[in-house]
């Protein structure tokens, strides 16, 4: 007799031209329930995706592809690959001019631009600052991602450039709208630092001396996840709402039957 082999849901499906893709299935809310697989995925941009990756994203059934790069991702990366049926909705979760001079030595500064801007913990405040104000200055972008998921938007996957912080944001905004656990969510979160999953940075001098150990070890505050940048977010939640429920009803405009709707959407109904 055959025995049946389990269906594992595909949390760690590795797609050539797309990275960080992952399932946000199965991650346990403060009631004792958990997220349903299936219904909200996260990833990298989808400009790369080989025709093999299409053929795999079109599988999963999605509605729609919230894209939270700006002109300047768009410009550097490409736009997104159109998936047959899907919908594509852009909302920038930053503003391409802020920052255009930073992200411009980042790809082309020599050392001594790199260590001006990012050395002495530079690095680390900049992330940190930007987690907070994307918390605190853009809660239309995110109240309109939760009434678009509440209506009919599951099966959703949202993604920015590297699927980390932008991305990150809105999945964990989505998380706690649904009372997933703050941990649980930091631990989703910290999966982009898989080595198979982190953004490969692009630098205009592409050789041992401009992608050298220090050069990365300056870098890796922009391009890895860490627990204290999430907890930014978190912190600015509290600060400046109290917290989470009235960061959610008053901040982002979510009702309880908007909650509810996406509870019912997005969790394990089992």
């Amino acid at each position: 007799m055959t025995q049946q082999v389990p269906q594992v849901p595909p949390t760690e499906t590795a797609l050539t031209g797309v990275r960080n893709f992952r399932d946000v299935g199965g991650l346990p809310t403060t009631d004792g329930r958990r997220t349903a697989f299936g219904r909200l995925y996260r990833s990298g941009h989808l400009a790369h995706a080989t025709a093999e990756d299409a053929a795999f994203l079109s599988g999963l059934g999605l509605h729609t592809v919230f894209d939270f790069r700006n002109s300047a991702d768009h410009r550097l990366d490409g736009y997104d690959i159109e998936l047959a049926g899907v919908r594509n909705v852009s909302i920038p979760l930053s503003d391409p001019a802020d920052g255009a001079e930073f992200w411009r030595l980042v790809r082309d500064g020599n050392i001594e631009q790199l260590r001006s801007i990012l050395a002495n913990g530079k690095g680390t405040e900049r992330m940190l600052h930007m987690y907070r104000a994307t918390i605190v200055d853009r809660t239309a972008e995110h109240s309109r991602v939760l009434h678009a998921l509440a209506e009919d938007s599951v099966p959703a996957l949202m993604h920015c450039a590297a699927g980390k912080d932008r991305a990150g944001l809105s999945i964990a905004v989505s998380l706690l709208a649904v009372g997933v656990e703050r941990e649980a969510i930091e631990a989703d979160y910290l999966k982009s630092n898989d080595p198979h999953r982190r953004y490969k940075v692009k630098r205009t001098d592409m050789s041992e001396t401009g992608m050298s150990p220090e050069v990365m070890e300056l870098l890796n505050p922009l391009f890895g996840a860490q627990s204290s940048y999430l907890a930014a977010a978190f912190t600015a939640i509290d600060e400046t709402w109290g917290s989470t429920d009235r960061y959610l009803s008053e901040g982002l405009n979510i009702s309880p039957a908007t909650r509810e709707r996406l509870r019912e959407r997005l969790l394990d109904q089992g």
